[in-house]
């Protein structure tokens, strides 16, 4: 039986029902999200300084474990694409807005098996989804981008399920960050990061 507790205020009686538990909303648990749009290093760049992401790992999916090592994939034989694994908070950035940043910042969708001066399968456009929600999200992106004409060719990305995803070799991570001063970082990533402050400033880590 519930029992309830009677104060008296100035001659009159007031019920007062027992104080129920507070609860708190669980966190949301991590995600993960995998990318490939050319060479790993920028879009493994641009990854890292989003908000709300809480890890970044260079890679490769598409194809088997036996050639996942950068040597091999680098013959364009392998299936592989050249990948990053985005771990992200979506409590704090949402698999739309990550989308957003793949296909107008981290890489030109439209350009197919190739990226700026890399030529290959390996550099190929994917997004590698891990459940329905994420194949649904990605084909919506690509038909919203295809509306808002935001491209002057037609966008050509992959989209397909992810079989697994192996990590590339301790040199490979976080690259930009090591080699800031590298040509090819200059003239070709770098300017991803001055995209992503201007174009998503909320999103935006320094």
């Amino acid at each position: 039986m519930k029992m309830r507790v009677l104060f008296v205020l100035a001659g009159v009686a007031t019920a007062v029902a027992p104080a129920r538990a507070q609860t708190r909303a669980a966190p949301a648990k991590p995600e993960t999200a995998v990318f490939a749009g050319g060479c790993f290093w920028g879009v493994d760049a641009v990854f890292r300084h989003v908000r709300g992401v809480t890890g970044v790992v260079s890679g490769y999916a598409g194809g088997d474990a036996a050639t996942a090592h950068y040597d091999v994939v680098s013959t364009s034989t392998t299936g592989h694409a050249e990948s990053v694994e985005v771990t992200f908070d979506p409590a704090h950035v949402s698999y739309e807005e990550l989308l957003r940043v793949f296909f107008t910042v981290a890489h030109d969708p439209t350009e197919r098996d190739r990226q700026g001066p890399d030529v290959g399968s390996q550099y190929r456009s994917v997004v590698f989804y891990h459940t329905p929600e994420q194949h649904a999200a990605a084909v919506a992106m690509i038909a919203a981008l295809g509306r808002e004409t935001a491209y002057p060719r037609p966008i050509v990305t992959e989209v397909a399920p992810l079989a697994r995803f192996y990590p590339a070799e301790a040199y490979h991570q976080d690259y930009l960050a090591r080699h800031r001063t590298s040509l090819y970082i200059v003239y070709n990533d770098l300017p991803k990061l001055k995209r992503l402050e201007e174009r998503f400033p909320k999103l935006y880590r320094p």
